[in-house]
């Protein structure tokens, strides 16, 4: 059920706001009034307003995912690459994705919008950097219009590849654009399909893929377009050994020095993953103000290292969590990739090293603070309403509710919510989307799935 009017959310079992002061309140309500939190109090008043019993509830805000490839939706857990790390993993799977239609970006985008949703995610970052040769149609406002059918807050980044493999990259030339093309398009999505305003439902960002799939021109070239446009800069830097290996090999230097000299270091940038970064490298980033998406499954699942974030937030480094793409994950499950985070830095640094409240604020404040959306990430008056609902009268959770923010992290078999709001929306009810055929969207998805992989030759 949609609605724009007024909801009351009435005596919370436990909300935690994420504010300022880490407030956390039982036996209260939460009324929304439009696209904006309107109170939060004891027994509010409100006549007309849908009510909403939330006696044994967790309300969180909306999570934010920082990272994501939503077309790789259609292709996990494929068994060529399932032991393949970063490398091999690519170029075996550039060969399915030649074969991206504009269906499959749609159907693609629609799957792992759903799963976010309904993992409690409301905001949602997506790299898409794979335009095939031959194919004209507008990918990103196809996505665009996806993301915008669920109900999700969306942040499509345009991507690009730019050096194929007669270049000296790693992608095959049937991937890979020109780079007057690529600026000229950007320069497209901008204006048609960003909204700069605040509680807006669609930002656009550029993202060139990588530093071993475009040229140092074309990164200096979209760093100056994005600045001049006023819009984020997104890449992936830092994420395996064999990328330090080719920039030191064919630029002279590591990645982030790489990109501190075209220019890429600000609170305007964020780089994915982030993992292979010396001190004095940390360091920099703090000075410069520039953000990690941090992608703990995707890391794992590929073998490609672990993001020293403990150190990067005690040096005030905006962290944002991401799910990273499906291929890589396989899943788009946002409070799942909050316990893999909080194990995966105690296993590595040691059992104080991340707590439940941290990893809740890498995928909530940290998030909006990457993004540049103060809005988000909150739940008080006047901040946007985007928040989840999970019932904590369930056989997993029980004997863990001394703590039902950290019960959510550390226990639990089901990571579906039971309702998500975005901008004061119903988008998930009762565990289901509101707004999409679930059954129909998985008999798409395996349909389209099949038909790549099969012209991939690895069905």
């Amino acid at each position: 059920m949609k609605t724009t009017g007024e909801i009351l959310f009435r005596n919370i079992y436990h909300l935690v706001t994420m504010n300022d002061r880490d407030d956390r309140f039982s036996g209260i309500d939460l009324l929304v009034r439009g696209h904006r939190i309107a109170a939060i109090g004891k027994t509010i008043d409100a006549p007309g307003a849908r009510v909403i019993d939330a006696s044994t509830h967790l309300i969180i805000p909306g999570l934010i995912n920082t990272h994501h490839h939503l077309y790789q939706t259609l292709q996990r857990n494929i068994p060529a690459v399932q032991n393949a790390e970063l490398f091999d993993w690519l170029t075996a799977l550039y060969q399915v994705w030649q074969h991206l239609t504009p269906e499959a970006v749609r159907v693609g985008t629609l799957l792992g919008c759903g799963e976010l949703l309904k993992t409690g995610c409301t905001t949602s970052l997506d790299q898409h950097y794979v335009f095939p040769r031959g194919l004209d149609e507008d990918l990103i406002g196809i996505q665009v219009e996806a993301a915008g059918r669920l109900g999700i807050r969306f942040h499509p980044t345009r991507g690009s590849m730019s050096r194929g493999q007669s270049q000296g990259g790693l992608p095959p030339d049937s991937v890979v654009q020109d780079e007057d093309t690529i600026l000229k398009d950007c320069l497209r999505v901008i204006e048609r399909h960003h909204d700069p305003a605040p509680f807006s439902m669609s930002r656009v960002a550029i993202s060139p893929c990588s530093p071993f799939s475009v040229s140092r021109e074309l990164l200096v070239e979209t760093i100056r377009l994005a600045r001049d446009k006023g819009i984020l800069c997104h890449t992936h830097v830092a994420e395996t050994r064999d990328e330090e290996d080719y920039c030191q090999k064919v630029y002279g230097m590591r990645p982030l020095a790489l990109m501190e000299e075209v220019g890429w270091m600000g609170q305007d940038v964020s780089f994915a993953h982030g993992i292979h970064f010396t001190d004095r490298e940390l360091d920099r980033l703090a000075e410069a103000g520039t953000a990690i998406a941090h992608c703990p499954t995707s890391n794992m699942r590929l073998g490609s290292g672990v993001a020293r974030v403990p150190q990067m937030m005690s040096r005030g480094i905006t962290v944002g969590l991401a799910v990273d793409g499906s291929a890589s994950n396989d899943s788009s499950d946002m409070i799942g990739e909050m316990r893999n985070g909080l194990l995966m830095h105690r296993l590595t640094f040691g059992a104080a090293a991340m707590t439940a409240r941290d990893m809740l604020h890498l995928a909530t404040r940290g998030g909006a603070r990457l993004l540049g959306r103060p809005e988000l990430g909150c739940l008080e008056a006047g901040r946007a309403a985007d928040l989840a609902m999970i019932d904590m009268n369930r056989l997993e959770y029980t004997g863990a509710l001394s703590d039902p923010l950290a019960a959510l992290i550390f226990s639990g078999i089901d990571h579906t919510v039971d309702l998500t709001l975005v901008n004061g929306r119903v988008v998930v009810q009762d565990g289901r989307l509101v707004n999409a055929d679930e059954e129909q969207l998985i008999e798409q998805g395996q349909r389209i799935s099949g038909e790549m992989l099969r012209k991939a030759g690895l069905a």
